[in-house]
């Protein structure tokens, strides 16, 4: 018998954050193959984004949280989400938009309600962001979510490490 993983939902008005499904792959790759992902570990071929797809999803087996997909009217349009593999010392908020839909607030408004998310059922102190500098859209979303920068990150050199505190989307 096969355990299905409960990830729980999370809307707003116009999005709702769900858990991965494979329907959702293509989108996905489609993302992963392309040019944007440079500051991200990408571009990568379906393989790769097959495994990434795979382990963001196992990380709510592993770690009671995890990456959840971005819908707007039933289509995806982002993944959004939480990590905490073995060599950070904290969890990390991460997202990223699909092409198509960038600069229309999708990242904000759903890295809020997950942050929202994390502070009422996680209730880490805080959490970080990784962020190239040359990331501007991104090191711009992660000022505006609130962090600051604390410095370089430790697990990547060309990367700073935004800082999110949790206790400003406590309620």
């Amino acid at each position: 018998m096969t355990e299905r993983l409960s990830i729980p939902v999370l809307a707003t008005e116009r999005l709702r954050l769900r858990g991965p499904l494979e329907a959702d792959f293509d989108a996905y790759a489609a993302f992963w193959a392309g040019p944007r992902t440079v500051f991200v570990g990408g571009p990568q071929d379906q393989r790769a984004s097959w495994q990434r797809f795979a382990a963001n999803l196992g990380h709510w087996a592993l770690k009671g949280f995890g990456w959840w997909i971005v819908t707007e009217a039933g289509r995806p349009v982002g993944t959004v989400g939480l990590h905490h593999p073995p060599y950070l010392a904290d969890t990390e908020l991460g997202w990223v938009t699909f092409d198509g839909h960038e600069g229309r607030g999708v990242a904000f408004e759903a890295a809020s309600v997950v942050l929202a998310w994390a502070a009422r059922t996680q209730r880490p102190a805080r959490l970080v962001s990784t962020i190239a500098p040359a990331n501007t859209a991104s090191v711009r979303l992660a000022q505006r979510l609130g962090a600051v920068i604390a410095g370089p990150a430790a697990h990547d050199p060309d990367a700073m490490t935004h800082v999110h505190d949790l206790q400003r989307y406590a309620a």
